[in-house]
């Protein structure tokens, strides 16, 4: 059975930090990706990481401040937020590739969800 359970969310100021944890149980070495969802948006790709950690992907929006990475024999996934603004308040998941070989951006290709973690950014 496979498990996503993500940790790390909270309440930050304009321009701090965070680090977002993904245990991974279930399965190994899957792709996985962090994804954000803000009230009345729709849910968007944020950061994606292939199966060896080596090669990464990144949604514009949040490039140069968010970095993924991976940490295989802790099957577990981190996403590290900086310079985070307000607009990054929102839902934070991360998602697993049951499949294919190149990080994937659309949600229909991640088959596992997380329940989600909030962040909070106050002005």
């Amino acid at each position: 059975q496979v498990q996503l359970v993500e940790s790390g969310g909270g309440l930050v100021q304009a321009g701090g930090s965070l680090r977002l944890s993904c245990a991974a149980s279930g399965l190994s070495r899957n792709i996985m990706g962090w994804f954000r969802q803000a009230p009345g948006k729709d849910r968007e790709f944020l950061a994606g990481v292939q199966r060896s950690g080596s090669s990464t992907r990144y949604a514009d929006s949040v490039k140069g401040r968010f970095t993924i990475s991976r940490d295989n024999a802790k099957n577990t996934v981190y996403l590290q937020m900086n310079s985070l603004k307000p607009e990054d308040t929102a839902v934070y998941y991360c998602a697993a590739q049951s499949t294919g070989l190149y990080i994937a951006t659309r949600l229909e290709n991640y088959d596992y969800w997380g329940q989600g973690t909030q962040v909070t950014v106050s002005s």
